[in-house]
């Protein structure tokens, strides 16, 4: 397919800088039989008594950087965005401006050093710490800030508060640098008010990684290369999971995250299968999706596999009409903005 085939334009003031307060209090756009405009508040009336929702309870490393680099008695300041930790030590990073450092060249993050080891083709370095893994991590959480999404960190710097609207209620198993961003909508009272009407919640782990903003730059989907991304689901999970669908219950993922991790563990009956390994599925439209009954998700970039999947899920043509609808009646995107509700149609 063409990856062209996914655009569509999106005004900059559609970009939410900022979540709404309180979470719940987003638009949420039901895509079922028609297009339906409700707010996620709304959402325990749309689920039943036997329904599950699968959450992603992955948590956000701060990962955001200002570095400094010295050579020949020069210091230039830059920024780093760690991506992926490779054995602790080591790291994925995006450094801004790039021209700035050189392979072998030692930086310090405050009291964090590393040296540069490479760089390749994508523009992405590799790092490594002269501190051990743990106070690496320790550091993060003195000196980092939350790595936003490059769509938000255009329009403003990260700040103290995106450290807490930036992390899921959900968040336990630390380790994604971008967050599940379905999940932010929730509070506990919502949570409450759903698992009173019987709806039940289950927790499965997918690390988010920086490759979920990354542009897709070929120009037909079979050219794209996945990235590639840790996930879990227990024994015990995906026992309960399989036990509501054969009860009649319906599976509701929170998130694409959510959603490609349980259909990585699916078979082609639709039985999940305790998983622990690092996934790089692509779902575009004319694939099956056998794991999940409905999808909550927000709205997502243009020319992006977050777009094919859940084009994938609900029909092309359902969802370019929906993403016209909420343009053109003020939803919000992206990662803090306004969320759907999508019926599984690939089954159809």
């Amino acid at each position: 397919m063409k990856v062209s085939d996914f655009d569509f334009h999106l005004p900059e003031d559609r970009i939410a800088l900022r979540p709404m307060v309180p979470r719940e209090a987003a638009r949420l756009l039901e895509v079922a039989d028609g297009l339906h405009d409700r707010r996620v508040a709304d959402l325990p009336s749309l689920l039943r008594a036997g329904d599950l929702l699968i959450i992603n309870n992955t948590k956000v490393l701060p990962t955001q950087l200002k570095g400094t680099r010295e050579r020949d008695g020069q210091t230039a300041g830059f920024e780093a965005t760690l991506i992926k930790s490779l054995d602790g030590q080591s790291w994925q990073a995006f450094l801004k401006p790039g021209k700035r450092i050189r392979e072998g060249d030692r930086v310090a993050f405050g009291d964090l050093t590393a040296d540069i080891l490479s760089k390749n083709e994508d523009g992405v370095y590799v790092l490594r710490f002269a501190q051990s893994p743990s106070e690496v991590i320790n550091g993060l959480h003195r000196l980092g800030g939350m790595p936003l999404p490059p769509y938000i960190r255009s329009k403003r710097a990260e700040d103290a508060q995106d450290l807490t609207d930036y992390q899921t209620v959900f968040a336990r198993d630390e380790g994604s640098v971008a967050a599940p961003t379905a999940g932010l909508h929730f509070t506990p009272e919502l949570l409450e008010t759903i698992r009173a009407k019987g709806v039940l919640t289950e927790e499965i782990t997918l690390h988010v990684g920086a490759g979920t903003f990354l542009p897709v730059k070929v120009d037909d989907t079979d050219d794209h290369t996945m990235h590639a991304e840790f996930g879990h689901i227990t024994p015990d999970s995906a026992a309960r999971i399989n036990a509501v669908r054969q009860a009649g219950g319906r599976l509701i993922c929170v998130g694409t995250t959510a959603l490609r991790l349980l259909e990585s563990a699916c078979d082609d009956q639709g039985v999940i299968r305790p998983f622990a390994a690092e996934t790089a599925i692509f779902i575009t439209p004319g694939v099956r999706i056998n794991s999940a009954d409905m999808l909550l998700t927000n709205f997502h970039l243009p020319k992006s596999t977050l777009f094919m999947l859940v084009c994938a899920f609900a029909g092309t043509e359902a969802m370019k009409a929906a993403y016209d609808h909420a343009i053109e009646t003020g939803y919000r995107f992206f990662s803090y903005g306004d969320a759907c509700l999508l019926t599984n149609r690939s089954r159809d």
